[in-house]
């Protein structure tokens, strides 16, 4: 037979029901001793056969973080596998690249985790269930409303004959039964074949998929297969031999079974350390979905980390369509500080110090160009700025980078290698290194150093308090110009008002007002111990030469002054005014008011206490 396809423009073989390749009952377990000998490294074998890839169409993730995931930590409370879905919410995206999320059903705690996730009304991830090849089972996914249930069909000799004690034949129809169990109920099956890659991929596994695809046209409902490397053996190298080649067996699903690449999903471990990359391969040849956990968590080594697949997923097709990458990072951050999870230092991503160095020479190629060492813009797309880790191999470029990236320096002000400061602290550091220090320098003891020989960079109390005043001032005399009584420039509406306001705030020394002229049409308005130290100034007296007065009337802005000592209380005070308008927006005068820094500042303190 040959059928049109339309993704490749030419005829695929496909094979009449003569070719179809039939269970091979055998009466003992093929535990294909020659590759897996046991008490050796079992052996990675090839045929030779080079298959071009054909990637999935979407590349899809399911999650399995509350299923296997769970199973290799204490289990999480219903609160945090709530905390913990809103995240993978977010790294979905709005496409729902995170497809589906699979939970346990059996204690009162996972359904009331299922209900309390479900109430979230999230279309993406769709939340799934998992049992065992039981039809008892399926009341918990109907009684749950779930709408797809993973099971379990192991699928390896090593699981048939050795686990459940039955043979090919048994297991297929115990299999198939509980499939059909499903189908009647309206709840999508997704096969689990258990242990695929020691599997009999011709003897058994083809011919299952191949029935599962009849019942599926029979029912008009999805039938999903899941392989599953279950002790992490498949290979992702070119020509490697069934069932350890993960090309091969996605291929053999779907050229040979028949089932669409968009009902394929991978499941890996990371025995052997290929755990990712034989996930990738999967998308590559075929399988639309590749599962995994947050952070890799799952039994024994980890299953692939999700995180990792949607970084890669961008690297492939050139998109991040939507997905949240900033909440990587801060659901590492909440695995760390409110699970108590640890996480390595180097552990990719997300790890402290992932994109830090420690080399002097990667320092100075830091200092002149980030790029030059850092993966990519990990502050941009992880929140995650590239870092330096201090020791005695970090040089006068190392520390200069700390400085910079730390404190957050930017432009001018940036430091080098070469500050006086720098060399200081290259000089305190290697003093603690010659006397026998082994650990790296904590960014406390950093920081300290930079606050003693950079103080420059550092905002002291005293500057966030004239930072307040500023913000304060501003915002206060903007408000005030605005009233219809300042408006009106009627020397007797203005100063009830402005005697109100020196009510208010009390850490105003005094008010006034002048003409466009320049000319005081009101008294100074101060507070009564005060008054009589301002009784030498005049109505009609000419304050036009005054920065405070020039500067609102050429630019309409407000004008704040540098800190300076009054003659007149000798208080340290700040001079804040404003233009004042008419209703035709002309400018018609200025208000000014001095406010005295110190009572400021006690009210600030009693504030806080």
């Amino acid at each position: 037979m040959a059928k049109w396809n339309p993704d490749r423009g030419l005829l695929d073989h496909v094979h009449s029901k003569h070719w179809r390749h039939r269970l091979q009952d055998v009466s003992e377990p093929n535990l294909m001793r020659e590759i897996f000998p046991y008490s050796e490294v079992c052996r990675i074998d090839f045929e030779h056969k080079y298959l071009i890839p054909s990637p999935s169409k979407e590349m899809l993730i399911t999650d399995t973080t509350f299923r296997d995931g769970q199973q290799a930590r204490p289990p999480y409370t219903v609160e945090q596998i709530c905390r913990i879905f809103d995240f993978l919410k977010r790294l979905s995206g709005p496409r729902g690249i995170i497809r589906q999320s699979e939970f346990f059903l059996y204690t009162n705690k996972d359904k009331e985790a299922v209900a309390k996730c479900l109430e979230k009304g999230y279309e993406f991830p769709e939340i799934t269930g998992w049992i065992r090849a039981k039809k008892e089972d399926l009341k918990l996914v109907k009684d749950m409303g779930l709408r797809e249930a993973g099971i379990l069909t192991s699928a390896s000799d090593y699981h048939i004959f050795l686990k459940l004690n039955k043979t090919r034949r048994e297991a297929l129809d115990s299999y198939l039964a509980i499939v059909k169990a499903a189908l009647e109920l309206g709840i999508r099956p997704r096969c689990h074949f258990e242990d695929v890659t020691r599997a009999d991929i011709y003897g058994f596994c083809v011919p299952f998929a191949i029935e599962l695809m009849k019942l599926r046209e029979e029912s008009g409902i999805d039938i999903k297969i899941r392989l599953c490397d279950t002790l992490g053996l498949g290979v992702p190298y070119p020509g490697a031999a069934l069932p350890r080649s993960v090309a091969g067996l996605a291929r053999a699903m779907i050229d040979d079974a028949g089932v669409p690449g968009a009902l394929l999903e991978w499941h890996g471990h990371n025995d052997f350390h290929k755990g990712f990359v034989n996930a990738v391969t999967a998308w590559l040849y075929g399988c639309e979905a590749v599962n995994g956990t947050l952070l890799g968590f799952g039994e024994r080594t980890g299953n692939t980390p999700i995180e990792a697949l949607l970084i890669e997923r961008m690297a492939l097709r050139a998109t991040d369509d939507g997905i949240d990458t900033l909440a990587i990072t801060e659901m590492a951050s909440y695995f760390e500080k409110e699970l108590g999870v640890h996480i390595p230092k180097n552990y990719p991503l997300v790890g402290a110090d992932f994109n830090t160095t420690s080399a002097g020479i990667h320092a100075d190629g830091l200092l002149k160009n980030e790029e030059i060492y850092n993966i990519f813009d990990t502050a941009k797309i992880l929140g995650r700025p590239v870092s330096v880790n201090i020791s005695d191999k970090a040089g006068t470029a190392g520390i200069a980078h700390w400085v910079n990236t730390r404190l957050g320096v930017t432009d001018e002000k940036m430091v080098d290698k070469k500050h006086p400061g720098v060399v200081k602290i290259y000089k305190k550091i290697m003093q603690q290194y010659e006397q026998g220090r082994v650990t790296s320098m904590s960014d406390e003891e950093m920081e300290v150093l930079a606050r003693k020989y950079i103080p420059e960079l550092f905002k002291s109390d005293f500057d966030e308090l004239k930072a307040e005043a500023h913000d304060l001032a501003f915002h206060l005399i903007g408000s005030l110009v605005e009233g219809p009584e300042i408006r009106s420039m009627d020397p007797a509406r203005i100063e009830p008002t402005l005697k109100q306001v020196i009510d208010d705030y009390p850490f105003i020394q005094f008010l006034y007002v002048v003409n466009a002229d320049g000319k005081k049409i009101t008294r100074n308005i101060t507070h009564l111990k005060y008054r009589a130290k301002y009784t030498t100034f005049r109505l009609d007296e000419d304050f036009s030469d005054r920065p405070w007065f020039i500067e609102p009337m050429q630019n309409g802005k407000v004008y704040i002054s540098d800190f300076y000592t009054s003659k007149i209380t000798g208080a340290l005070c700040i001079t804040v005014s404003a233009p004042i308008l008419n209703n035709e927006d002309e400018i018609v005068g200025i208000l000014g008011m001095d406010i005295r820094f110190e009572d400021l500042a006690k009210m600030e303190q009693d504030e806080e206490d």
